[in-house]
């Protein structure tokens, strides 16, 4: 089964939407890709860890995301839930000096990867759910990774988009399906 994709801006509950996509009574390979580099962004990481069953899989990608969840697809889950994939790009972007993060090849390899992740959802006896942000909501941001982020990321969710079987947008804690 094609994947489902969850779109929506910070804090606008799409994770805990995505989790129940999933399915609460699934074996649920959950694919955590933030990194705690601060106190803050470690208490957001707990908060989404006590929310979710104790029993379902934890796989922790960073920014090597298909390379880490190619070697965990054959173990046997219902559902694949990657949370989230903006936070996958601001780690690829962050170890990036600043003069490549508009070069062709950092885009030409970022939406390499992300057709290699639409591509292993692909396959019709796995369940997946993929979180993303929209960032195309907000003003244009004032840094050039700001910029950049936005932009590539923009990128990367229609190419997802294109190949969803749903895309769902989640404000205020209610979804619309597009």
């Amino acid at each position: 089964m094609p994947y489902v994709l969850v779109t929506g801006g910070v804090r606008s509950g799409k994770s805990g939407f995505a989790e129940q996509r999933a399915g609460l009574d699934r074996r649920v390979l959950y694919v955590a890709t933030g990194q705690a580099w601060d106190e803050e962004m470690q208490q957001r990481i707990n908060l989404h860890r006590d929310r979710r069953p104790a029993d379902w899989g934890l796989l922790e990608s960073g920014a090597l995301l298909t390379e880490t969840l190619s070697k965990h697809l054959e173990e046997g889950w219902d559902c694949v839930l990657i949370d989230c994939l903006s936070t996958w790009l601001s780690n690829i972007l962050m170890s990036l000096p600043e003069s490549d993060l508009r070069a062709d090849t950092t885009r030409a390899q970022v939406l390499a990867e992300a057709e290699r992740l639409a591509a292993m959802f692909s396959r019709p006896d796995l369940h997946a759910v993929l979180v993303t942000t929209e960032t195309g909501l907000g003003g244009v941001a004032l840094t050039k990774l700001g910029r950049a982020f936005a932009d590539l990321l923009g990128e990367v969710n229609q190419l997802l988009a294109r190949h969803a079987e749903e895309v769902h947008l989640v404000i205020a804690g209610r979804a619309l399906q597009l």
